[in-house]
């Protein structure tokens, strides 16, 4: 069985090459928060979930700070028995990348997204993004279900599969 180009991508994907990961995330880590990308860095991943090469598919990478999921420390007023410091958080933070791409980007609509690096710091994403207002998305009979209103702000109320994950729906 011959393996095609996708198969051959993934595989680099499972051990990268560490010095020119670390040499492009010092880069992601100057850039904005959300960076409009020509062309998804994980070709295969980006593809099997949904992207193709044409207009009105638009790429975003994110930065998304790590940890840092506490309380404030009440500083004045009635203090609970216990300072409640800790937070656990509920959503996973592919879904809060998709979100706050989602309320950025309002008139495109989130398909997906997957991780793409992390450090210390950081989580970095690219969430793949559709306009539902382009003639080529209306026409295309495959992905021209995201132009139907109640596909729309679909982050936002968790339709999207890190959204179902974050709510119990998938393992």
């Amino acid at each position: 069985m011959t393996k095609g180009l996708y198969n051959f991508i993934k595989q680099a994907w499972k051990k990268p090459d560490k010095e020119t990961l670390r040499k492009r995330m010092v880069e992601w880590r100057k850039s904005n928060v959300f960076t409009k990308v020509d062309k998804p860095l994980r070709l295969d991943k980006a593809h099997s979930l949904g992207y193709r090469n044409k207009k009105g598919f638009v790429i975003i990478r994110v930065r998304i700070k790590r940890g840092g999921h506490k309380r404030p420390r009440p500083n004045k007023g009635r203090r609970s028995k216990r300072l409640h410091t800790r937070k656990n958080l509920r959503m996973n933070y592919k879904g809060i990348a998709e979100q706050r791409t989602e309320r950025k980007f309002r008139n495109l609509v989130v398909l997906n997204s997957y991780l793409i690096g992390k450090d210390g710091i950081n989580y970095f994403y690219e969430v793949i993004l559709v306009d539902p207002n382009r003639p080529e998305i209306q026409k295309d009979k495959k992905i021209n279900w995201v132009c139907k209103k109640q596909n729309q702000k679909r982050a936002m109320r968790g339709l999207t599969s890190a959204g179902k994950k974050s709510r119990g729906l998938r393992k």
